[in-house]
């Protein structure tokens, strides 16, 4: 019985969940066969010297995850052998881009071989969104939902109340709703004021700041909210662009740009007029990424770490320690501004 006798009080693996790693491990060496009754709750306490409680949160799960079946009367016994000891994520984002990428990329490498993790888009739309969750809900362990939307004024909390609490982390993105939820989140509208706030000696070089904000692209609008009010505060002339294709860019002016697209297009109109960055106007891009650190001999950035976000989120169900974890927001001073 449990060949593996030992417990780690030191570990960040909650109590309960090392002892169904211990279950299963015998599983798969064959000491536990199908059909087979178990220790009682009581008899692995005393040999593992846990809590009742302990155990019982174990016998629990993995009777919800159909590993263990329980007899009235009799006692627990083994429901299935093939048990693998992965969990399974569905990580649902409403657009793929470089930033969820660096998100996944970390998600997925810090949760290791503990994890198979598939991706659903959902594209802003609450309907594509709301099919994804109705489809999936017996399938995954736990949902990881970065919730972006058209509308949002749309009952988003009402599909992901849809989800037993559990299995939900919510990242990216506060939700007044599901306030009490597990998250990693950003503050769009307070991290633009406290990021820009970092560059004002900067930004005092020029005779506006213009934030360019695309409304086709659906971006969190506290953005937009944040940057009106570090302008008031901090006395800028200020004004919001809707995309940089068809606007002409002013000399000894800044802009603050969040689509990539629009960066590139502004870094194509500077070349045309052949000015400088930093000197002739300036830029602040959103979402650093490894090409901004070289492009036109480095682009300024405010943005949240990505890669954290990732690691974050991936802790919290590793440790089974979930929390409300506000992700750092940074602003990288480079020659574009």
């Amino acid at each position: 019985m449990l060949k593996n006798l030992k417990i780690d009080a030191d570990s960040e693996v909650p109590k309960y969940k090392q002892v169904v790693d211990l279950f299963i491990s015998d599983i798969e060496a064959g000491i536990f066969r199908q059909g087979q009754r178990i220790p009682s709750i009581n008899e692995t306490s005393e040999e593992l010297l846990l809590s009742r409680d302990t155990v019982e949160k174990a016998y629990v799960y993995m009777k919800k995850k159909g590993i263990l079946s329980a007899v009235r009367g009799k006692g627990y016994y083994i429901n299935q052998v093939n048990v693998g000891n992965k969990l399974k994520i569905c990580l649902i984002f409403n657009k793929l881009s470089n930033y969820k990428r660096s998100i996944y990329y970390s998600f997925v490498k810090t949760m290791g071989a503990k994890a198979s993790v598939d991706v659903h888009i959902y594209n802003y739309d609450l309907d594509e969104f709301e099919a994804i969750v109705n489809n999936n809900l017996n399938h995954y362990d736990y949902f990881v939902i970065l919730p972006h939307f058209r509308n949002e004024n749309a009952g988003i909390s009402d599909v992901i109340k849809k989800i037993p609490r559990e299995k939900v982390l919510i990242v990216d993105r506060f939700l007044e709703e599901l306030k009490d939820y597990p998250l990693v989140y950003q503050e769009y509208d307070k991290d633009i004021q406290s990021a820009l706030a970092c560059g004002i000696d900067l930004l005092r070089k020029y005779s506006r700041l213009n934030l360019v904000f695309p409304q086709a692209e659906y971006y969190p609008p506290y953005i937009v909210r944040g940057f009106r009010i570090f302008c008031q505060i901090n006395g800028f002339d200020c004004a919001i662009i809707d995309g940089m294709e068809e606007t002409e860019i002013s000399q000894g002016e800044a802009y603050i740009i969040v689509s990539d697209d629009d960066l590139y297009a502004f870094i194509r109109k500077i070349k045309q007029k052949n000015w400088t960055l930093g000197k002739d106007c300036g830029v602040v891009a959103y979402n650093e990424n490894p090409v901004k650190e070289i492009l036109c001999d480095g682009i300024t950035t405010i943005s949240t770490n990505h890669e954290e976000i990732g690691q974050l989120a991936a802790r919290m169900i590793l440790t089974q320690k979930f929390e409300r974890i506000k992700s750092p927001f940074q602003f990288i001073r480079r020659n574009s501004l």
